[in-house]
């Protein structure tokens, strides 16, 4: 039995560590994991309904579940997801897989509650870590400029999936009204004719 500590972390990092641990078992065995709110349970049942593994979840205390899940053999495993899953977070039509652009126009995910909009953007770029099929580029700009800089809390990520081979590029036009230009702390500086290129050359365009 493997255990996870998901505790205090955002969506969609507890079903990211239970796939990490379903992986680690390597056949059959149980999968027992901890979150502190409901929708993360939620999440988590739903991923095992989608792969065929039994699961229960249990209320601890007023915020701690536990979530159990037993992984028999010939079940689903965590490298065997189908393209629906795996791109739950980034959905690629079949046959459009090759050039897969990301645009970030903002430092936060949705209009309504900032705070909770860069909760969301960091959850977005860090689930982009995870996939199986990762975009060809990642274009930032307005806003979104911010989250290349130094002091953005999305700068690991985003060197993480530069190191993986993922284009990262900054407005500079953006980076200068915002007075960052100093302060990039990842990929390169483009301009707008190659934003432009990028998007209109793009199989898909993806705006979180």
């Amino acid at each position: 039995m493997i255990q996870v500590n998901a505790l205090g972390d955002a969506c969609p990092i507890p079903v990211v560590k239970t796939k990490n641990a379903i992986k680690e078992l390597h056949g059959a065995g149980i999968v027992e994991t901890l979150v502190d709110n409901e929708i993360a349970v939620q999440n988590l049942t739903k991923m095992a309904n989608q792969k065929g593994y039994g699961v229960k979840s249990e209320k601890l205390s007023e915020d701690q579940f536990r979530v159990t899940m037993e992984i028999k053999e010939g079940s689903v495993s965590a490298g065997e997801e189908s393209a629906q899953e795996t791109q739950e977070c980034l959905v690629v039509p079949e046959g459009h897989k090759k050039n897969v652009v990301v645009a970030v126009t903002a430092s936060v995910m949705g209009t309504g509650n900032d705070e909770l909009g860069a909760v969301l953007i960091k959850g977005f770029l860090y689930a982009l870590t995870q996939q199986d099929e990762l975009p060809k580029t990642i274009l930032f700009y307005n806003g979104g400029a911010q989250l290349t800089c130094e002091g953005s809390a999305s700068l690991e990520d985003l060197k993480s999936l530069e190191a993986l081979g993922v284009e990262i590029l900054t407005c500079g036009t953006c980076l200068n009204y915002y007075k960052l230009s100093e302060k990039l702390a990842v990929g390169g500086v483009t301009n707008m004719y190659e934003i432009t290129e990028r998007l209109t050359k793009a199989d898909l365009v993806v705006r979180p």
